[in-house]
């Protein structure tokens, strides 16, 4: 694995770091170029602007590793206040919203994760709009997939997402290529006996597992923002003679806006994962290991009070 990202991502659990970032005089407006905000009212106004400039969108209230009821219990009705107002605002036909289980109880056992996100997934389909179960790190790969396929009884909507960067993602990607899918390459620290670590092999599985989908008869979600991969699945697609409609890219919020309209305006299906909430921090270090030429900027943006 890249040094860099090696030690971004080893930032993410420390406290002492964190507390740096968090108390910087300009760290609010360094966050505000990844996430949308803290309240609900910033992840709308985020929503309202981008739907008008032709693209779609999913929201993700961030929060992970809840410990508690009461925290997981907070982190659903932020959820159902979200989607109210996309649905009051006439937002929601080009919105959902993004979960991750480890922010609605899974640590506290599958059982309470499936109860939450159920009270979400119910509140999305009133609301017009679907959930996508965000993955985490590998250790709770088969958990997700577990409360899934029980959420997909009652929404069988409901996205799944797989990383290209577990050496099981193929299989899964066979098994899952029937519904609705979004594939990204994968942020978190992972061991070589688990994720493919070299940069080239990440991306040819990515291909393989683009392939799989696309040939299958859902409806996938190419989360990149690699040039080379969009234009691969930009031909895959056209290959296996997909209409424009029948697939979406996605891209972050703050990560080549230029190119996220450049996309949209040639016909593509386009949507942008904003995320809001307090506990942005881990979010953050890992979208810097992604790339680290973010680091550059992130840095620049805490020495530099103009």
């Amino acid at each position: 694995m890249n040094p860099v990202r090696t030690s971004i991502l080893a930032a993410a659990g420390n406290d002492a770091v964190r507390r740096l970032v968090a108390t910087a005089p300009v760290t609010r407006d360094v966050v505000r170029r990844f996430v949308a905000g803290e309240t609900t009212a910033d992840a709308i106004d985020t929503a309202g602007r981008l739907i008008g400039d032709g693209l779609r969108v999913t929201l993700d209230h961030l929060g992970e590793d809840t410990t508690d009821r009461a925290t997981a219990d907070l982190a659903v009705r932020a959820y159902l206040e979200l989607l109210d107002q996309l649905h009051d605002l006439g937002l929601a036909a080009d919105a959902e919203v993004s979960v991750k289980l480890s922010a609605v109880g899974l640590r506290s056992g599958e059982t309470l994760a499936l109860d939450n996100a159920s009270r979400v997934c119910a509140a999305a389909e009133q609301a017009g709009t679907a959930v996508t179960v965000d993955m985490e790190d590998h250790t709770t790969t088969d958990a997700t997939l577990r409360v899934l396929a029980e959420l997909r009884r009652h929404w069988p909507s409901t996205g799944a997402v797989l990383q290209a960067y577990l050496r099981r993602t193929l299989d899964d990607v066979r098994d899952l290529a029937g519904t609705r899918v979004r594939l990204c390459k994968g942020a978190y620290a992972e061991p070589p006996s688990v994720a493919h670590v070299d940069r080239h092999e990440v991306d040819l599985n990515y291909v393989r597992c683009a392939n799989a989908l696309l040939a299958g008869s859902g409806y996938p979600m190419f989360a990149t923002h690699d040039p080379r991969l969009i234009e691969i699945v930009s031909e895959r697609a056209r290959w296996y003679g997909k209409a424009v409609d029948d697939f979406e890219f996605q891209m972050l919020h703050g990560v080549r806006p230029a190119e996220q309209r450049h996309l949209a305006a040639e016909g593509h299906v386009v949507r942008v994962y904003v995320p809001y909430g307090r506990q942005w921090y881990g979010y953050l270090t890992r979208r810097l290991a992604e790339r680290p030429a973010n680091v550059a900027f992130f840095l620049r943006s805490l020495v530099s009070r103009s």
